[in-house]
């Protein structure tokens, strides 16, 4: 298995993935111009795990020059409790701090009990005095 930058050519494999992940899902944001986009705006922070040439594993990554942040995370059924979760987030967050960020949020569904237990288990600090809000425009 190689862990390398998620790259325009991988978003199809990634967009199955997260479909078919639990509490992930695809939305009106996970277009490909809109995934495209973010990935030449943050390069080489967003990451894939391929494994005989089919991406098990994903994860954006970016930063906006102050806060870092961290979405859709997904790992395939097969691949997880293997450590690979941890391994994306870690060269994440090391790219963040080249990039000379201190602090990454990590966004995640409210109800999904899975991702909130592993960013418990990765030292994150649960939020309750920020509240989110979505905007089309």
């Amino acid at each position: 298995m190689k862990i390398r930058t998620f790259q325009a050519a991988d978003f199809e494999g990634v967009r199955r993935l997260w479909a078919s992940t639990e509490g992930l899902g695809v939305g009106p944001g996970d277009k490909r111009e809109s995934v495209v986009h973010f990935l030449d705006r943050n390069p080489g922070l967003s990451l894939v795990a391929v494994d005989m040439g089919a991406i098990v594993a994903s994860v954006l990554c970016g930063h906006d020059g102050r806060r870092g942040y961290i979405y859709r995370l997904a790992v395939g059924p097969d691949y997880r409790n293997q450590g690979l979760a941890k391994d994306l987030v870690r060269s994440c967050l090391a790219g963040l701090k080249a990039a000379g960020i201190e602090r990454c949020l990590a966004l995640v569904q409210e109800d999904n009990e899975g991702a909130r237990r592993f960013w418990e288990k990765m030292d994150g600090k649960l939020r309750t005095d920020l509240v989110g809000f979505s905007i089309d425009v």
